[in-house]
């Protein structure tokens, strides 16, 4: 046995596995170039202070981050966000408002393993720049949806839980907290849904034991489940950032309406994202049987720009991962078998002519943009037929030691099990119209 094996959380792609990912990634790009947005890429090596700037040194223990040969502090990028950022600020006054990119790239975190999730892993990743109203989330949320919805999952699959991190600031400040305060019930919102009554602790370790009254009231806001719910919570309050927020859900809600998505959507205050650059409308996507971890999640940023030292500039996103993903579609048996199956498959002779006659049409139909297969080395006819329908060719050229003679070869269509012959010269032409 070899002492070679991969690292403990990273994954190869054999040919069969690697189609499967491919697959992931073609729908992916064709359904954000129907959206309208642009592909980017980038560095995946990248300043460590990029991402200590968004999220605080206590983030490089969960980074693959050492010192280059320049003695320069560097990571393997474990997202795509703070890399965007940095890409958007460096250009800002020569780019078209808004700014719709899309990204498909590898990331890295050094973290525990997980069903779902590895220490590298693939990202589909959206962002619109320079659009402060709602419209950039109802077509983020549009295009969340259509990705999903692309590979076959429907409303019975997945639905998109959406909340609002201004709407948690201003309802408990119209409760009376100060800002402190907010952010420890918002860390407890957080945990809720995992730890129950113990996400509270953290909040008690700091101010004290949290008021009965003030529990009851984050738990029961915890528990809407719809924009008449959200409103008749908040209408007693009168404050002034509530009233003109919920006219920002009506909006969104109306927008999502419109599209014919209301059925995916689910109002659900318990969504608060963890990461503290989220400044509005936030969102993540599970799967209706609540067996898996999130599939997506993303929100609006507007600060995070301001933050990494460019100019300020209204920010919304999302990213989708591929190993929570693929789990889905193939508990739905969504994930079709793949095969990588070539147009033609050459039948050649074991004389030299066949096989020079072979060689030179197979060049031709190759150029031509065919995917062409033949045996390396001489093999009965038997063999070649059988090499043939295993790799799930359509066509089979026969190169005949009489045709070849004559300046033909014979074409059969393996599924319709016909045959005629073609002129040699008249190859390309002939195999295209076959199909």
């Amino acid at each position: 046995m070899s002492a070679f094996q991969t690292l403990p959380g990273f994954r190869e792609f054999y040919p069969e596995e690697l189609l499967r990912r491919n697959y992931l990634f073609r729908l992916w790009r064709q359904t954000a170039v129907n959206f309208g947005f642009s592909e980017y890429d980038a560095p995946v090596l990248e300043a460590l202070e990029l991402y200590k700037a968004k999220s605080g040194d206590e983030i490089e223990a969960q980074l693959f981050s050492f010192t280059d040969k320049g003695g320069r502090a560097v990571t393997l990028r474990p997202e795509m966000t703070p890399t965007v950022c940095r890409l958007v600020g460096a250009k800002a006054n020569a780019l078209k408002r808004p700014i719709k990119w899309f990204s498909i790239g590898e990331f890295y975190r050094y973290e525990r393993m997980q069903r779902g999730r590895g220490r590298c892993f693939f990202q589909f990743n959206a962002d619109i720049f320079g659009e402060p109203g709602v419209e950039a989330e109802s077509e983020l949320i549009g295009l969340l949806v259509q990705n999903l919805c692309a590979f076959g999952l429907t409303e019975a699959d997945f639905f998109v839980r959406l909340s609002d991190r201004d709407l948690w600031v201003y309802y408990l400040s119209a409760l009376g907290l100060d800002e402190p305060r907010i952010k420890a019930v918002l860390t407890a919102v957080d945990r809720y849904e995992k730890h129950g009554e113990a996400a509270f602790k953290a909040y008690a370790e700091v101010f004290g034991e949290i008021p009965a009254e003030l529990k009851t009231r984050v738990v029961e806001f915890l528990g809407v489940k719809s924009l008449d719910g959200l409103e008749a919570i908040l209408a007693a309050l009168g404050d002034e950032r509530i009233v003109a927020r919920l006219g920002e859900w009506r909006k969104l809600l109306g927008n999502l309406e419109a599209m014919g998505l209301s059925r995916f959507v689910q109002v659900d205050l318990g969504v608060v994202r963890g990461l503290a650059y989220y400044t509005g409308f936030v969102f993540e996507a599970f799967d209706r049987k609540g067996e898996l971890r999130a599939i997506a999640g993303g929100g609006r940023y507007n600060d995070l720009l301001g933050k990494l030292g460019y100019a300020d500039m209204p920010a919304v996103g999302f990213a989708i991962g591929d190993m929570t993903f693929a789990l889905l579609l193939e508990q739905r048996g969504l994930m079709p078998p793949l095969l990588s199956a070539p147009d033609v498959y050459c039948v050649i002779g074991d004389g030299e002519a066949e096989r020079h006659a072979a060689l030179g049409a197979i060049q031709s139909l190759r150029a031509s943009g065919l995917r062409v297969e033949y045996s390396l080395k001489p093999l009965a006819f038997g063999k070649q037929f059988r090499a043939a329908t295993d790799a799930g060719a359509r066509i089979a050229l026969i190169f005949g030691g009489d045709e070849v003679a004559r300046g033909v070869l014979k074409l059969r269509d393996l599924n319709e099990r016909s045959e005629r012959e073609v002129p040699l010269a008249a190859v390309i032409e002939s195999v295209r119209s076959a199909f």
